[in-house]
């Protein structure tokens, strides 16, 4: 019996690994010098911890860490150190990945919105630091100037990580709405009707979010590429206003949603 439940298991991860490595290769915005934004390529991954735990999450996490290593292995190549290639292998890929699987500390939690969501965003948060470390650290002085290295990888692990964090969030809260994870088998279960008024504004927000990204980053194209110290001159009356009109867009969706939903179940 315990062999079976460890088969299906192994089986199951390794489909949520073969869907994250699918999926991160759907780049909604691919950066110059390394990082994307995908459809929501980490959340198999974060499905696979909370039905299974931190042992199975954290493996999960690791072999895809192996997998996004194999596809990226070139960028090693640009390390002047073996130290520095030894950095970008466990906290570009290794490290970045596997942190996903933390998820799994809350396995079956009944709390099962409020754990993936918040738990997404911490690992999220996580795989940030790691991508922001070697920035500052392997990468200042070969992709980006060493004087500023700090700032630049602040803000370049940052331009494509949120709307990534953003969008693997709204995904993670939609489904957990939608269906069970604690069940043996995922159910599909009644929908919380405010919930669902709520993501859909959310989802109004982060389009804003989004568009407010690919602002931001046609700000930084100089002539002769990309240039973070173009920030300067963004026009931030401009950008805030996106995001303005943004939260005021997902409200009135919200309200509208709310509205539709109590008509429709009278």
């Amino acid at each position: 019996m315990e062999k079976t439940k460890t088969t299906v298991k192994l089986t199951e991860c390794a489909i949520m690994i073969a869907m994250a490595f699918i999926l991160s290769f759907i780049s909604i915005i691919h950066m110059p010098f390394g990082g994307a934004v995908t459809a929501a390529s980490m959340l198999p991954i974060i499905v696979a911890g909370y039905r299974h735990g931190l042992k199975w999450g954290l493996l999960s996490g690791f072999a895809y860490s192996l997998l996004q290593l194999l596809t990226g292995l070139s960028n090693v190549s640009y390390a002047t150190t073996a130290a520095a290639a030894v950095a970008i292998i466990l906290l570009d890929y290794i490290v970045a990945f596997t942190v996903l699987g933390l998820v799994g500390i809350f396995q079956r939690n009944q709390h099962q919105m409020l754990v993936m969501t918040l738990g997404t965003f911490v690992v999220c948060f996580l795989r940030y630091l790691c991508h922001f470390v070697t920035g500052c650290t392997v990468w200042a002085g070969v992709s980006i100037p060493s004087a500023d290295g700090m700032i630049y990888s602040l803000i370049y692990n940052a331009a494509y990580m949120i709307p990534e964090t953003v969008i693997t969030i709204y995904v993670a809260a939609l489904l957990s709405n939608s269906l069970d994870f604690r069940s043996d088998r995922p159910a599909v279960k009644r929908k919380s009707t405010r919930v669902a008024a709520v993501l859909n504004g959310v989802l109004v927000f982060g389009i804003s979010v989004v568009i407010e990204f690919l602002y931001l980053f046609q700000q930084i194209q100089g002539e002769d590429g990309f240039d973070i110290t173009l920030i300067r001159n963004t026009n931030w009356i401009t950008a805030l206003l996106i995001l303005v009109i943004g939260i005021g867009a997902g409200i009135i969706v919200y309200c509208l949603s709310r509205v539709f939903i109590k008509k429709k179940n009278i």
